[in-house]
């Protein structure tokens, strides 16, 4: 009977877990570098957010900033369009989802699709949820949003009210970060 057998680990043992911590230290520093290169890149990152001086955008006017790599409207509404929509609330709707990922109310009413709580400023991705054309604004049935293409019609609120879309205009990531500021993202 030899010593060895007395121990419960032997030189062996060791060996098998030397090289077995050796082996997955090597497999890490081999994949990290194949795991590291998906995450996004620094110019990618620094896009991921923008913000968006609307001082000068007068009531009845909206502006379009282009916000990764897609059209974003931001209309400063008159009372006369926010009335239009809040009353088109109980209306048949398409799509009854609000799409705007700033709250958790689902119900797409005029109230919440718009980044403040008069109303006045409305902020959408500028895609049409059909096949992704540019809708031309104050045009169509509404006097809203048009998406001459396919014939797609959206309320003053953007939501989709007659047409091939199956989805309202989508709400960005938004908020005021000051009384002229906007930050998308």
């Amino acid at each position: 009977m030899s010593h060895a057998e007395d121990r419960p680990g032997t030189r062996r043992d060791f060996l098998y877990y030397a090289t077995a911590g050796a082996g997955v230290v090597t497999t890490g520093a081999a994949v990290w570098p194949l795991v590291d290169q998906m995450n996004p890149s620094a110019d990618v990152q620094a896009l991921s957010s923008i913000l968006v001086d609307v001082s000068g955008v007068e009531v009845g006017t909206q502006i379009t900033v282009k916000y990764l790599g897609k059209p974003v409207f931001i209309r400063h509404r008159t009372e006369e369009e926010i009335a239009a929509a809040r009353a088109d609330d109980d209306a048949a709707l398409i799509d009854d989802n609000a799409r705007n990922p700033n709250i958790d109310a689902t119900a797409a009413t005029d109230a919440n699709r718009t980044l403040d709580e008069a109303g006045e400023w409305l902020v959408m991705v500028g895609v049409c949820t059909h096949l992704g054309c540019v809708p031309l604004s104050e045009a169509g049935d509404f006097n809203a949003w048009f998406c001459p293409c396919h014939g797609s019609h959206y309320d003053a609120a953007g939501r989709i009210r007659r047409g091939p879309a199956p989805e309202n205009l989508h709400i960005p990531v938004a908020e005021f970060v000051d009384a002229t500021t906007i930050k998308l993202g």
